[in-house]
């Protein structure tokens, strides 16, 4: 992840990073239980992450997004249309393991999706909020961010 530009220094660029990570940690568990063959332990991630995902998109694109927007609105668009296929996938397993046979390979496929848009986010969008907001963006990014919440309870991005 990015690391170079100095963008984690700001706290709700700092905690959107901590919840990429603890999300990139279950996409590895995601796999691990898709190897194994193990549905049930694939819903209950899809459910961790859909926890994680919540609060963190609502920041992106209440606060983080409209701040860049017209600068990159084709590149916002695409974001919010890759959250839109993300929570689509994870919102399949809301009640359950799905019956569908097809639902962990679509979920493998959409965490991969995951991965990739992780990887925009941090090394595009992060920095350059950092090199573009005005104190006034930022401001309103930590007003959402207050209002939404997060589910990371330490440092270490632990739920």
């Amino acid at each position: 992840m990015c690391e170079y530009c100095g963008c984690q220094a700001v706290t709700v660029i700092g905690e959107l990073t901590r919840e990429h990570d603890l999300v990139v940690d279950l996409i590895g568990d995601a796999r691990t239980a898709y190897a194994a063959g193990d549905t049930d332990a694939m819903t209950a991630i899809a459910g961790r992450i859909a926890e994680v995902l919540g609060p963190h998109t609502e920041v992106e694109e209440h606060g983080l997004f409209p701040a860049l927007a017209a600068d990159f609105p084709e590149h916002v668009a695409g974001l919010e249309a890759e959250h839109r296929r993300i929570e689509a996938v994870l919102g399949e397993a809301a009640d359950g393991a799905p019956g569908d046979p097809g639902w962990p390979l679509r979920l493998l496929d959409v965490l991969n999706l995951l991965r990739a848009h992780i990887l925009k986010e941090q090394d595009g969008v992060f920095p350059a909020a950092l090199a573009g907001l005005a104190t006034e963006d930022w401001e309103a990014v930590e007003a959402v961010r207050a209002r939404a919440g997060t589910l990371l309870r330490a440092p270490g991005g632990q739920l």
